[in-house]
């Protein structure tokens, strides 16, 4: 593998692969994005003909079904691209020699543990979107078990994308009060963060540094819902005791959430790299982009 040669980003048009791409520039590593437009993963022929015509070193792959509650009635159309389509980016790879970075979830996880998911934990989805995303785990791990890294992460936020933590901004402006979940315990974990991990791994991959497999891309720390949505008040200037707990029994959906999501970082350090920082860190270097984005209209 050359380390000359470009990354190639799917699902470019979403708000990870947005900040995997400045991260990218930053570090000097010629890239090629390619949204969902340009590149439909579930279908393995055009997979193929893209990665051929390009060659990357690494691919990173950020297009994935997300639509959590609509995978409940949708399933074979999310299996396509949670499933299917990481198995036809892996088949790509391993005929080019080529790296993978396949970004999951904590969903493929039961989400009752009362302590951190380690990697090799057992998986147990209780979704349809958890069952599709850990079908593209392991066509990834099996297709390509020397190159094949599996990235969970959850509770992301991020400038270029709806997320909570811009829902919780607007609605500060709006609302006397909040009730907000907290009944749910996970880590939120800005795009930025998992970016700037994606890229050393991949980095560390083309060294031979970094062990394939699964990692977990998640803010050291937890929180819920509730408190996490405190600290956003707190950030903003405003009351946390305008925001009050409640149960997920208040807001039914038809996909069930985890209650526990926190996952453990251990393998990042065999691959010589830092886990992330804790998620109060990085909320707070992350409110005044998301306000100002805001503020310009944006998202």
């Amino acid at each position: 593998m050359s380390g000359t040669r470009s990354w190639l980003v799917t699902g470019a048009g979403g708000m990870l692969a947005r900040d995997v791409l400045a991260r990218l520039t930053t570090a000097g590593i010629p890239a090629v994005a390619v949204t969902r437009a340009e590149l439909d993963i579930t279908d393995p022929a055009a997979v193929r003909e893209v990665l051929a015509g390009h060659r990357p070193a690494v691919v990173v792959n950020c297009a994935a079904w997300t639509a959590v509650d609509d995978a409940e009635t949708r399933e074979d159309d999310a299996l396509r691209i949670n499933g299917d389509g990481p198995r036809h980016l892996a088949e790509a790879c391993r005929e080019l020699d080529a790296v993978l970075l396949h970004v999951s979830t904590d969903y493929v996880f039961p989400g009752d543990a009362d302590k951190p998911y380690a990697e090799d934990a057992p998986t147990g989805p209780r979704s349809a979107y958890g069952r599709t995303k850990l079908a593209g785990e392991q066509a990834v791990l099996t297709t390509l078990p020397d190159r094949g890294f599996v990235v969970r992460t959850a509770w992301l936020y991020g400038a270029g994308g709806g997320n909570f933590v811009h829902t919780m901004i607007k609605l500060e402006a709006v609302k006397d009060t909040l009730d907000v979940v907290d009944d749910q315990r996970g880590q939120p974990t800005w795009t930025v963060d998992l970016a700037d991990r994606l890229v050393r791994l991949g980095r560390a991959a083309l060294e031979g540094s970094a062990p394939a497999g699964v990692y977990h891309g998640t803010s050291a720390g937890e929180t819920t819902w509730f408190g996490l949505t405190r600290e956003i008040f707190r950030l903003l200037g405003a009351d946390p005791e305008r925001v009050r707990p409640t149960t997920s029994a208040a807001f039914a959906r038809p996909a069930p959430r985890p209650a526990y999501s926190v996952l453990g970082h251990s393998r990042w350090r065999q691959a010589g790299i830092e886990p992330i920082r804790d998620w109060s860190e990085s909320l707070s270097s992350a409110m005044p982009v998301l306000v100002a984005e805001l503020q310009e209209g944006n998202p």
